[in-house]
């Protein structure tokens, strides 16, 4: 179940808070002591994350199914993405699961039960297990807002206590709001540069269309570019993937893409996905002041459309 972007965080007693979680979305399925770690995409992630494999055995049930994030924190409890990608260049993060609904419960489906009722259940499957609850934020929604924005936050999931859990699009019962402007964008092409790598070309599916969005250079290490690179190389094709390239009139660097400029970029098939920051979206549709956090292998790249 996914959860949709709103403006306003809706407010009344059958709404819940959450922090959003700056992590891997995943599915901990355990039976007897054979545990699987699925993506959202339902790549294998098990041997990925032996940690949380092993917390998963813990879990007081036989047989499960948990909804949750895999999330890299710091010593107070900060989330990081770019620390989960690159785990092993950050030795102070700890990878850990924060779960935050049951889907299935020891034979007993559990989709058409409230969301309070499935919550409760897994309070109680968690104790003692080492996979962590994602808590409800308590107060009004402003005051949530504030908490969350005081503490550098990604930002604010509210979900109706009563809704029932409906995979598939994004559903009205479960919304976001981003106070830390980021989402995932397609890479279709690249400019070369130190260790290989200068900026990425990156945009979003609109229908079946991929649309330009911005050319991101911000955000990378030399480590970082050598290793988007590896995996850029071995996906180049000739023709550009954007529907929308060339731009129309010329722009500043992090705008458009002018013919003259077409002609310095080496275009990839539509296959990498990159999570990136953002200030705001321009008048012409285009990010401003983009930065790369890392990639996402979590997301198919036909899932990804504008967000905000």
């Amino acid at each position: 179940m996914a959860a949709r972007v709103v403006q306003t965080l809706p407010e009344g007693d059958d709404w819940m808070y959450e922090v959003k979680l700056d992590g891997y979305r995943a599915l901990l399925l355990k039976k007897g002591d054979q545990i699987q770690i699925r993506s959202r995409n339902d790549k294998d992630l098990t041997r990925t994350y032996p940690g949380v494999a092993a917390a998963a055995r813990q879990l007081r049930a036989e047989q499960a199914v948990v909804d949750g994030e895999i999330v890299a924190v710091d010593r107070d409890g900060r989330p990081s993405f770019q620390a989960l990608q690159h785990r092993g260049s950050h030795p102070d993060h700890a990878i850990v699961f924060y779960a935050f609904d049951l889907v299935h419960l020891s034979g007993e489906d559990l989709t058409g039960a409230p969301l309070e009722a499935r919550r409760a259940a897994l309070s109680r499957m968690l104790d003692g297990s080492g996979i962590l609850m994602s808590m409800e934020l308590s107060g009004t929604a402003s005051k949530v807002i504030e908490a969350v924005q005081a503490l550098g936050l990604e930002g604010v999931i509210a979900k109706r206590r009563s809704s029932p859990y409906t995979p598939g699009d994004r559903h009205t019962s479960w919304v976001k709001l981003k106070l830390d402007r980021q989402q995932e964008f397609v890479i279709g092409g690249y400019r070369p540069g130190p260790y290989g790598l200068d900026a990425l070309v990156v945009g979003y599916y609109e229908e079946k269309a991929l649309r330009f969005a911005a050319k991101v250079r911000a955000g990378f290490t030399p480590r970082l570019r050598r290793d988007v690179h590896a995996r850029l190389e071995l996906l180049a094709v000739v023709r550009c993937p954007f529907a929308d390239l060339p731009s129309t009139r010329p722009t500043h660097w992090g705008g458009g893409v002018t013919p003259e400029e077409m002609a310095g970029l080496i275009w990839v098939k539509p296959q990498l996905v990159a999570q990136v920051r953002f200030v705001e979206w321009t008048a012409d549709g285009h990010l401003r002041h983009a930065a790369f956090l890392g990639l996402r292998d979590d997301k198919r790249p036909r899932q990804v459309r504008r967000e905000t």
